[in-house]
């Protein structure tokens, strides 16, 4: 039996751009999926891939420990691109040389291109992003130079015969002037592989899986009324119908009437949903907590309890629907084995469990761009679809130190004057995520002929394309003037307002 969509398999070598390889092959219509370097060849081959990329990493081939692949991989009769670790991984495997280069290449570069199927279509001389000490130094037998740099005598080979090719630099990135027409050579090329994979065929597949898989009983969804639950519950509503029921938890840790406006919006939207308020619950149990990962487990063990409470009370129950989404499963696997925990809050965890549920979910293999995309596949309003996250702790993780109802009200205050000036500036959506910070330190600050000793503010903003990685959003000053001027002088309690120039990494977005 054909699979409905070609996949093209990515092995991790620990590259800061791995995810970005799984993206740009997205991007050409191709199903791609991440899986750890040192997956068996059998496994992989298992999926029925049409072709294997390796990626980049930080390690050098010929140091002790280096991450190396099943050398089997080479004979599963597809097609293979390594990408400057992989490329010179594969080098080594087949007898070529590696070593220190004279000069380490960061940055964008230059390429002679000398033939070969991957630059098909290109220049002569093509602008690459390099990022490397290590480079090939001679070819393997067999292998035919297709590239070079002043600085690396083999910037690029193939091996056509036994579908094997290499390139030292990153065609993933943007910086490489025509990075996608390389990939589009190896995976249409190359591989062959159809160019069926659209959020219109995505949202077909899941919908006919969901209906063969939730026969009976009662699907449940853990609203938070953010992008990804809800097209989540879009999706299994069409699945199974009247077999669905939301359930929203307003915490109190929420921004400034976002219990009241998502409930509204789920009613638009005519999904069947529950609003649960528990927030005097969840102030009593912070009381007084001010460590940060005991906060998360308080809020996440609360919100268990009272789901489970809802859920009961539901007759037929038997799923529980998650909005979990490709960055979190990623996240969650390190090219050396299980990751240490960067988030403790991911989705409602432990669920499943204990409550005798069966977990769907419908959208891990997706990136938060594709989930906006099926969202418009599914009718889901702009407005709604480009509303940035929100963790699942909420403001919690917003406000180090003690939570109480009182410094809630201040942040949601601060946040909500941000977000506005936001809007207003059309700044909004060229942002990922931003939001306000109350930080546990007070100011001295003169405030009319008074001296004032009052709340900081730290306003963070991020632009990125899947959350992996993100950078510091270089905002207009006039509009971080006006947000902070507003914030001062309409919040009481604030009289500072600093902004967040931290990129993730080393930084997290969220503060705690």
């Amino acid at each position: 039996m054909v699979p409905a969509h070609d996949t093209v398999v990515v092995l991790d070598f620990g590259s800061q751009y791995t995810q970005v390889i799984a993206r740009r092959v997205r991007e050409a219509c191709v199903r791609s999926t991440v899986l750890p370097f040192s997956t068996p060849a059998p496994e992989i081959a298992a999926l029925r891939p049409v072709g294997l990329i390796l990626s980049g990493g930080p390690s050098s081939v010929y140091d002790e420990g280096a991450p190396l692949g099943d050398p089997a991989l080479f004979s599963l009769g597809i097609p293979v691109l390594g990408l400057c670790y992989g490329m010179q991984w594969m080098a080594q495997s087949f007898g070529g040389e590696v070593g220190r280069a004279d000069g380490r290449e960061y940055g964008r570069a230059g390429v002679e291109v000398e033939g070969g199927r991957l630059f098909a279509g290109l220049g002569a001389r093509e602008t690459v992003w390099m990022s490397h000490g290590d480079h090939v130094i001679t070819a393997p037998p067999g292998f035919q130079v297709t590239a070079r740099t002043g600085n690396a005598p083999v910037a690029a080979f193939e091996d056509a015969s036994r579908g094997l090719y290499g390139v030292q630099f990153h065609p993933e990135v943007h910086h490489t002037e025509h990075g996608a027409l390389i990939l589009e050579n190896f995976l249409l090329g190359v591989c062959g592989a159809r160019p069926t994979w659209t959020m219109a065929s995505f949202r077909s597949d899941v919908v006919a899986r969901l209906r063969d898989e939730i026969r009976e009983g009662l699907v449940l969804g853990a609203l938070s009324g953010g992008v990804d639950s809800t097209v989540a519950a879009m999706l299994l509503r069409e699945a199974v119908g009247k077999r669905f029921r939301g359930v929203f938890v307003d915490t109190g840790l929420l921004r400034k009437n976002e219990g009241r406006m998502v409930l509204e919006s789920f009613r638009l939207l005519k999904l069947p949903v529950t609003g649960v308020d528990a927030s005097d619950r969840f102030f009593a149990q912070l009381a007084s907590v001010t460590d940060p990962e005991r906060k998360r487990k308080i809020i996440g063990g609360l919100f268990i309890d009272v789901f489970t409470e809802n859920a009961r009370a539901v007759d037929g129950a038997a799923w529980l629907a998650q909005g979990t989404l490709y960055p979190d499963v990623i996240e969650s696997v390190s090219i050396k084995g299980p990751s240490s925990v960067i988030k403790t809050h991911h989705n409602v965890g432990g669920l499943p469990e204990k409550l005798g549920f069966r977990l769907v979910e419908p959208l891990r293999e997706l990136f938060k761009d594709e989930v906006r995309r099926l969202g418009e596949e599914l009718g889901i309003p702009h407005e709604m679809l480009w509303r940035h996250p929100f963790p699942g702790p909420g403001l919690a993780v917003r406000i180090p130190g003690e939570v109480t109802r009182e410094r809630v009200r201040v942040l949601q205050e601060a946040d909500a004057i941000f977000l506005e000036e936001l809007h207003a500036s059309g700044h909004y959506e060229q942002t990922a995520q931003a939001f306000a910070v109350l930080l546990p330190v007070r100011s001295v600050g003169v405030m009319g002929d008074n001296r004032t000793y009052e709340n900081v503010v730290a306003l963070r903003a991020v632009t990125t394309l899947d959350f992996m990685t993100a950078d510091w959003a270089r905002l207009p000053h006039d509009l971080l003037d006006r947000a902070a001027r507003r914030i001062v002088g309409e919040v009481r309690g604030v009289n500072r307002v600093v902004y967040d120039v931290t990129s993730k990494p080393p930084g997290t977005i969220e503060w705690e």
